[in-house]
């Protein structure tokens, strides 16, 4: 790799760090000042607002907020489940904001998992996560096929204890892969996703369709392929008796032939990450 080609992929990464950061920026925020009696609805409506604020001016997808047992997708069956509702936070209940904010063209996904006051279920939830996103980093650099690695996770849930919540997505999706976004002064939405992105990923289907990828990591025949250069956006979810938690972050995948540089997660400095870090 040329320098002038280390440096163009340097200053591409660090757009969409800076979008990231931003992200969880906001989710860190709006959970600091979430209080019982709010619903799903606001919070949303203030993770939209805070980022709006600062200049964004299109999604991925607009914003999500999941209390109590929502959460866990408890008796999810349509994608409309999913949006916001007017369910109200009460003391001790679990949470998760999830949002997807595309910032100078660059997008980021994240989720971030929290309480209202001290929640032990998901505290511990939280705490077992970091062996999957071990996982997911090791076997990614092993170029193992999607699908296994798949399998790989839901097989270490089932000996935590937990039950995989991320297969309620639709397609069943633990990760998908995110891209630059073309600025327009107007950026509609479709559904809660924004149509400039929504063009990018069917561009990315139809191309991988061809060539026998896919930009969705499903547990299905076609994620049966070793891991495709880019960024993806992974959320390995986990459910424990009407309590959910998981994060979202990306994860860079290169063709590099050096393990470290194969495939590495975009930014180490996130809630999660200092959280495990904190309680070792």
């Amino acid at each position: 790799m040329t320098t002038a080609v280390q440096e163009e992929r340097s200053a591409e990464l660090q757009g969409f760090r800076r979008v990231q950061r931003l992200a969880y920026e906001c989710a860190e925020a709006v959970a600091a000042r979430l209080e019982p009696g709010i619903t799903e609805r606001e919070a949303a409506r203030m993770q939209r607002e805070w980022l709006r604020a600062r200049g964004v001016r299109d999604w991925f997808h607009l914003p999500f907020a999941w209390f109590g047992d929502r959460t866990a997708f408890t008796d999810f069956r349509i994608p409309l489940q999913f949006f916001p509702t007017d369910r109200r936070l009460a003391p001790g209940m679990p949470f998760i904001l999830d949002l997807a904010p595309v910032y100078e063209g660059c997008t980021a996904d994240i989720g971030y998992s929290g309480s209202l006051g001290p929640n032990p279920v998901q505290e511990r939830l939280m705490a077992d996560l970091e062996a999957h996103r071990e996982l997911i980093l090791r076997e990614v650099r092993e170029r193992r096929p999607l699908r296994e690695i798949y399998e790989d996770v839901d097989r270490l849930m089932v000996r935590q204890g937990y039950a995989n919540r991320h297969r309620a997505y639709p397609f069943g999706v633990i990760a998908h892969k995110v891209d630059r976004v073309k600025q327009r002064r107007w950026s509609p939405h479709l559904f809660g996703f924004g149509t400039q992105s929504l063009k990018g990923l069917a561009a990315d289907a139809l191309h991988g369709h061809r060539e026998g990828w896919s930009p969705l990591w499903s547990p299905y025949r076609f994620s049966d392929h070793p891991p495709r250069p880019g960024l993806w956006a992974v959320e390995p979810h986990l459910g424990f008796r009407g309590t959910g938690a998981k994060f979202e972050e990306i994860l860079v995948v290169t063709d590099s032939r050096d393990p470290e540089q194969s495939a590495f997660w975009l930014d180490d400095d996130l809630p999660h990450v200092r959280r495990w870090a904190e309680d070792k």
